[in-house]
């Protein structure tokens, strides 16, 4: 049973109403299972939307944000939790602790660094949760081509192309989440790519 899922997104307020609208679909959807939202604690873009949606709707929202950016006056003034840290690292861990998933909805390079950390934490088997990429407007095409050239050039295992699963619309998320084996907290003996397994090239002549 989904309880509760940390969403990583955008908070800028000028990108196309398209990722508002997959954004309040998310948080509705969220909303009407009785799942509770771990986020950043902005109130603009896909992060206040997300939480706006959540808090009419009677949903739990849980804030994590820096003291430095609480401060800028960021932090949505409504949540039902907030909670004011020391640093961006700290946030995320504080983010992903107890979730049943990761929901990373597009965003900026703040929203790129949060994915990256839980798909590098779950490659190490530190993180065993499902993690959903909502590629709204195939968005994340270009770190999808990324991570499968990654694996193809040997930098990955491709095992490893399955810390991630890619949802194309809201309506998908939550059964990708509950269709997802369970990742082995063992993962970390398949961190490492061994020397000559996948190599597609060499370079320079001999």
């Amino acid at each position: 049973m989904i309880q509760t899922v940390c969403v990583f997104a955008a908070s800028s307020p000028g990108i196309d109403s398209s990722y508002l609208d997959a954004g309040k679909e998310m948080a509705e959807i969220l909303a009407d299972h009785g799942i509770a939202m771990n986020y950043g604690a902005g109130s603009v873009g896909i992060m206040g939307v997300m939480a706006d949606v959540m808090l009419e709707k009677g949903a739990r929202v849980n804030g994590i944000i820096p003291g430095f950016m609480q401060q800028m006056g960021w932090a949505h003034p409504g949540l039902d939790a907030m909670q004011v840290v020391e640093s961006m690292h700290e946030r995320k861990l504080k983010m992903m602790l107890d979730v049943d998933a990761i929901i990373s909805m597009p965003g900026g390079v703040g929203t790129l660094e949060e994915l990256l950390e839980a798909i590098t934490l779950k490659q190490l088997g530190k993180f065993l949760k499902p993690i959903i990429i909502l590629n709204t407007n195939n968005f994340y095409d270009p770190l999808l081509k990324h991570f499968d050239d990654m694996i193809r050039e040997n930098f990955m295992r491709p095992l490893h192309g399955k810390i991630w699963q890619v949802a194309g619309h809201p309506s998908e998320v939550l059964e990708m989440i509950e269709n997802e084996p369970d990742w082995d907290s063992t993962a970390i003996k398949y961190a490492a790519v061994e020397a000559n397994i996948g190599r597609v090239r060499t370079s320079g002549k001999s």
